[in-house]
């Protein structure tokens, strides 16, 4: 095992194989990208408290501020100046990723075996990710861009972007924020489940999609661009798309739900052809 106790800025070239990455901080900025070469740790900026890397004989590469205080709000608000830290770390894109942030800004891109993120007060951005990722936040907004696998997202006070995925599940989940879902291809297994206390829902699927749709708005209004399903007053719709071989649900006890659809690309209706041909 090997480990560096990090005070000052510093490039850490690791020349052990990774195959798993847990990152545990307390505030500042993470950034992950999963690429080929060799493994590396980069601290750009740091504040009063070192931070710990250590890659032990297992292949588990960790970065830490070892234990996170808890304190009350003002005395955090006072000292958790003295944790921040700028950090990007690079490793293989099939590492499988959890993070752990409790202030700050966290970025992870391009990782293929599954990401977890958990952050308190946070922006947390997901990009090009596959497998199955997780990303709960307290209060901070959650964005993710073309995304494969599973997804399940989850922020108490903040606002949730789900765009340009093919993931086959996406569950969202929101207290007060909204949520905007963007399907792009989605395989007919699609499974789709938004859910909001007090916020806006906006969803946008392929017009040819084979989905069954059920959308509820409590206290609100439900708006759908999909003329052949049954609307039941002003806050239900349901009905099914195409052959209903996937769904989508959508719940809002205060606030409006959109459905929306896109045009397919002419592309994607060549790549089909070309695969049942």
């Amino acid at each position: 095992m090997t480990t560096w106790n990090v005070a000052e800025p510093t490039r850490l070239e690791l020349k052990g194989e990774v195959k798993d990455l847990q990152v545990r901080l307390v505030g500042g900025r993470v950034n992950v990208v999963g690429a080929d070469g060799p493994a590396r740790v980069e601290v750009s900026a740091i504040g009063e408290r070192p931070v710990t890397v250590t890659l032990d004989d297992d292949g588990v590469l960790r970065v830490t501020h070892g234990v996170i205080p808890r304190w009350p709000g003002f005395l955090w608000w006072l000292f958790h100046g003295r944790f921040k830290v700028d950090v990007s770390v690079m490793v293989p894109p099939r590492t499988p990723a959890k993070l752990t942030v409790v202030s700050g800004s966290v970025i992870v891109s391009s990782l293929r075996a599954g990401t977890q993120v958990d952050a308190t007060s946070a922006r947390v951005t997901l990009l090009g990710l596959d497998g199955r990722v997780t990303a709960k936040v307290i209060s901070g907004s959650i964005e993710a861009l073309t995304l494969d696998g599973e997804v399940d997202l989850e922020t108490v006070s903040g606002e949730i972007v789900v765009a340009d995925t093919t993931a086959r599940k996406v569950h969202a989940r929101a207290i007060s924020g909204s949520i905007t879902c963007d399907l792009d291809n989605p395989p007919v297994d699609t499974d789709v489940r938004l859910d909001t206390v007090s916020g806006e829902i906006t969803a946008r699927v392929r017009e040819d999609s084979d989905l069954r749709v059920n959308l509820n708005a409590t206290s609100g209004r439900v708006i759908c661009a999909f003329p052949g399903l049954d609307r039941v007053g002003r806050s239900t719709v349901i009905g099914t798309l195409g052959a209903g071989t996937g769904r989508i649900a959508a719940n809002a006890t205060s606030g409006t739900i959109t459905l929306l659809h896109r045009p397919v690309d002419p592309d994607d209706l060549d790549d089909l052809d070309e695969e049942t041909a």
